[in-house]
């Protein structure tokens, strides 16, 4: 009513432009995200599952005989392996059972000792 016609198809004008324009816009202000998603994935992410299956295959491939450091931060060396659970050495005639995903470390016996 106080508005005149010439007013009125020029908003609808612009709110057709910007609805065209929005899509374009809404991937522009996104780009940023998706950067720092990927960033993140390849910094963060990728390596953390590399060292797990890392230490998935280490633990896997226990053998008897082989120094091993528990999450507790026992150190001994293996003498059984089941399923399940490891038996550690962790003195000359002390055995204790461990279970094997609680093996944060393991290292073979075939390192050299240290000349003191």
């Amino acid at each position: 009513m106080f508005i005149t016609p010439a007013h009125a198809q020029a908003a609808a004008g612009a709110q057709s432009g910007a609805q065209q324009g929005g899509a374009y816009a809404f991937f522009v202000n996104m780009a940023p995200l998706f950067l720092l998603f990927i960033a993140g994935w390849f910094l963060l992410i990728r390596p953390q599952q590399k060292r797990a299956k890392a230490l998935a295959a280490m633990i896997e491939g226990v053998k008897k005989n082989d120094q091993v450091i528990t999450a507790g931060g026992i150190v001994g060396k293996v003498t059984k392996i089941e399923d399940r659970f490891v038996e550690v050495e962790i003195a000359p005639t002390t055995r204790i059972r461990v279970v094997k995903a609680t093996l944060a470390e393991v290292t073979s016996n075939t390192a050299k000792p240290a000349n003191d």
